[in-house]
C-alpha cells in the first residue's frame, strides 16, 4: 500500500510549514521531543473535533494523548502537555469549551493533524543512539514525508566531509526532487534530480556512512524514469502521468 502522502500535496502557508518544522526538527534532536507531534494530532483530529466543536477538555486530550506520550518515554501528560505550551505557544488556543488548534494552524488542522500523525508513526521504534537521524530520515522517506526528511538529513550534512558529505547532498537533492514533484512543479524535478544523480553515481548504489548506508538505487532510477519523461515535457502537459511510475524507497542497510 502506497502511504498517504504519495500523492500530489497543496503548498502549505509558510506560517503551517514553519508550525510542522519547528516540532520535527525538535523531535529528531531529541526522541523524547517526539512527545510535541501528539498535541497538533489530536487537537486537529477531524473525529474528536466534531465531537467538540467547542475545545477538548484538557482532561480529555491528556487522556487521549496519554498512550502515545507514553511509547515516546514520557509518561506524564500533564507535565508534557505544560511543556509543549511553554516552549511553542502555538500549540493551541481557547475554545469556548476547552482547548483548540491554535488560529495558525487551524485552518489546515486535518492535514497537520494527519502529518503530524504519521511523522510520529515513522519516528518510532528508531534506534535512540547515533543512528537515530539517518534511520529517521529513511522512514521519513519511505513515507513521502520529503520535507520533514530534509530536516533529518540537515544536521548530518553539515557535520560530514568530502565524499561524504557530497553523498549526503546527493541525498537530500533526491528527496527534494521527489518533494517537487508533490507540488507538480517541473523545474524543480528536473534540476535537483539532475543534480542528485550526479552526486550520487560515485557511491555506486548505497550510501556508506557512520551511522549505517543508505541503499538509494530504488529511488535513483525511480527518479530517473521520470527525468527521461519530462526530457519531452513542454510546459503544458499533463504531469498525471508521473505517479504511477515506480514510488522511490530508500533501504537502511
Amino acid at each position: 500500500m502506497s502511504p498517504v502522502f504519495w500523492q500530489r500535496q497543496p503548498k502549505l502557508p509558510h506560517p503551517v510549514q514553519r508550525f510542522l518544522a519547528e516540532r520535527t526538527e525538535a523531535a529528531l534532536a531529541d526522541p523524547k521531543d517526539r512527545a510535541l507531534l501528539v498535541w497538533p494530532m489530536v487537537l486537529g483530529a477531524p473525529a474528536l473535533r466534531a465531537a467538540q466543536p467547542e475545545g477538548l477538555a484538557e482532561t480529555d486530550l491528556l487522556a487521549t494523548a496519554g498512550p502515545m506520550l507514553a511509547a515516546v518515554g514520557r509518561p506524564q501528560p500533564g507535565p508534557a502537555w505544560q511543556d509543549a505550551l511553554a516552549r511553542f505557544p502555538n500549540t493551541a488556543d481557547r475554545g469556548a469549551a476547552g482547548w483548540v488548534p491554535h488560529r495558525i494552524w487551524d485552518p489546515m488542522a486535518a492535514l497537520v493533524s494527519l502529518r503530524s500523525g504519521v511523522t510520529l508513526l515513522a519516528l518510532q521504534g528508531q534506534p535512540e543512539d547515533a543512528r537515530y537521524g539517518l534511520a529517521s530520515a529513511v522512514a521519513l522517506f519511505n513515507c513521502a514525508l520529503f520535507h520533514e526528511c530534509h530536516d533529518a538529513l540537515e544536521p548530518l550534512w553539515l557535520e560530514a566531509e568530502g565524499a561524504l558529505k557530497a553523498g549526503l547532498q546527493g541525498l537530500i537533492l533526491l528527496t527534494g526532487g521527489f518533494h517537487h514533484l508533490q507540488l507538480h512543479n517541473p523545474r524543480g524535478m528536473i534540476s535537483l534530480w539532475q543534480d542528485a544523480l550526479a552526486l550520487l553515481a560515485p557511491a555506486g548504489e548505497r550510501l556508506e556512512t557512520p551511522w549505517g548506508a543508505v541503499g538509494f538505487q530504488i529511488a535513483a532510477a525511480a527518479a530517473a524514469e521520470r527525468l527521461g519523461w519530462l526530457e519531452h515535457y513542454d510546459g503544458d502537459m499533463d504531469l498525471d502521468p508521473l505517479w504511477p511510475m515506480a514510488r522511490p524507497l530508500w533501504e537502511l542497510l
